[in-house]
């Protein structure tokens, strides 16, 4: 038998060969890998950066006071609130909430502007709107586990 690529019948069945020889399989290695991200590119090395990134904003809302505090902050969107009014409204020690809210301005989902002696907060919807799109890219263009639709009618 020659020792080229090994051809297979219609029903899928291997070629019979002699004892002792070895056959050679010709793989599409570009159909298998391309097609199945198994094969790392610069467009991958972007992508991982970016779910680094809205993981650890994801993360960082994790918390159900941060998560709170994104709530309260979105609510008072674009003024945003001091701190003494959103200690206020959540009943958070004061300590505690400015390591919350150190944690959500590390990972830019809320900007802080001075104002005189206060610190004011506003919740930064650019970002969020980055981290809206992944998700939606993901779960209703790409792989559509959700209609648009739905999205929307979740929002009303």
């Amino acid at each position: 038998m020659a020792s080229g690529p090994a051809n297979l019948d219609g029903r899928g069945s291997e070629p019979r060969q002699a004892e002792g020889q070895t056959r050679k399989l010709r793989i599409d290695k570009r159909r298998y890998f391309c097609k199945y991200r198994n094969m790392v590119s610069g467009q991958n090395k972007k992508s991982t950066e970016q779910v680094t990134k809205f993981a650890d904003m994801l993360s960082a809302m994790g918390t159900e006071p941060r998560l709170r505090i994104m709530q309260l902050l979105l609510s008072a969107h674009p003024e945003g609130l001091v701190v003494g009014n959103i200690q206020e409204e959540l009943e958070i020690p004061n300590s505690t909430l400015s390591h919350h809210l150190d944690k959500l301005k590390n990972e830019n989902l809320v900007q802080v502007k001075r104002e005189s002696t206060f610190l004011r907060y506003t919740a930064n919807t650019e970002a969020l709107q980055e981290l809206m799109q992944f998700l939606y890219s993901e779960c209703c263009t790409r792989n559509k586990a959700l209609r648009p639709r739905d999205i929307v009618e979740i929002c009303r």
